[in-house]
């Protein structure tokens, strides 16, 4: 894994790619008029903005803490949060590997093998995604061509749970694989029954509505900031809005840059400007105030949760572990 000073380092490098994402942003929108519309924009609405970003984090708290507690992970409160907390910051590392940091730092304060809680990360992108696709299905009767988009999330999607499933099949290719490279195929032995796990029917339908009510509280916030700028929303609007927050979400994370940094904006101003009918700088102007309150105030929480407790996370050894995981069989409790 990444020594902190290394990690820094790429984490500067995805701050230089934010900061030319909103340079091109601002240009598109013109500097002077995206001026002038940020300085008409109603600040009272940054508040409830504000809080459902902290409801936001609440609710994928209790996704991360209750997926811990399924596999058996014991950590201090404070030590998890932090953990939590972190990712937001992690998830513009170059290559994606802010989640498995999350493992990481659970293996450093607890013991706990990464490959026992790897899957957290990966069922949590799972049941957020399928939180998001939820939320655009019936708007995309509206807007039929980003249906290759969803399409190809929900093959993935869909694909990752049917083969999880395949316990059988699965569990004997492990046992074949096992006596050829040992400990590499226990390792994997124990991420697939932590993703079995979690994957059963209580934990999957518990993610995904945590995972769409905390996708739904970044439309509403949409919402309210394009009141904030003076936009007279309606019901319908305000679908429209859930819809917009949700495929800019699933456009970011297709594009594979750090944080879905440019797929998430361009898609946003693109998508406002076709439902609201927007000049180019109040959507401009919507998503960059969207994304302050939902990416860059998390992110800067994260940066206070990894520094505060870097030398434990970044330590020479991790914690010896409580008690070794053994293999797990979901058995429905909370």
């Amino acid at each position: 894994m990444a020594t902190f000073p290394r990690l820094w380092r790429n984490l500067a490098l995805s701050l230089l790619l934010a900061l030319g994402v909103v340079a091109v942003a601002a240009l598109y929108a013109d500097l002077e008029a995206l001026r002038q519309t940020l300085r008409h924009f109603q600040w009272g609405w940054a508040a409830p903005v504000v809080a459902l970003t902290a409801l936001n984090l609440a609710l994928r708290y209790a996704k991360w803490d209750l997926y811990l507690r399924w596999l058996g992970v014991r950590l201090r409160p404070t030590d998890s949060l932090a953990i939590f907390l972190s990712n937001f910051l992690l998830i513009l590392t170059p290559g994606k590997m802010g989640g498995l940091m999350k493992s990481y730092f659970v293996r450093q304060l607890s013991g706990t093998p990464m490959a026992h809680t790897l899957p957290i990360i990966v069922v949590e992108r799972l049941t957020d995604g399928i939180g998001m696709i939820l939320m655009t299905a019936l708007a995309l009767m509206i807007y039929p061509p980003a249906w290759p988009v969803v399409a190809l999330v929900v093959v993935g999607l869909t694909a990752i749970i049917v083969v999880a499933q395949m316990r059988p099949q699965l569990l004997w290719l492990l046992d074949r694989l096992e006596g050829q490279f040992g400990d590499r195929v226990r390792a994997l032995r124990r991420f697939y029954e932590s993703s079995y796990s979690l994957l059963q029917w209580r934990p999957l339908v518990a993610g995904i509505l945590l995972g769409t009510l905390s996708r739904a509280t970044e439309g509403v916030a949409l919402g309210l900031v394009l009141i904030g700028l003076g936009l007279r929303m309606e019901l319908p609007m305000l679908a429209d809005s859930l819809f917009i927050a949700a495929l800019s979400n699933v456009i970011g994370v297709v594009v594979m840059l750090p944080g879905g940094l440019g797929g998430t904006e361009g898609s946003m101003m693109g998508l406002l400007t076709l439902f609201f009918e927007l000049a180019p700088a109040p959507a401009t102007a919507a998503t960059l105030l969207l994304r302050l309150a939902t990416f860059w105030l998390p992110a800067a929480l994260g940066l206070a949760a990894l520094l505060w407790k870097r030398q434990r996370f970044f330590a020479a050894s991790p914690v010896a572990p409580l008690t070794e995981p053994t293999e797990l069989s979901y058995d429905g409790s909370l």
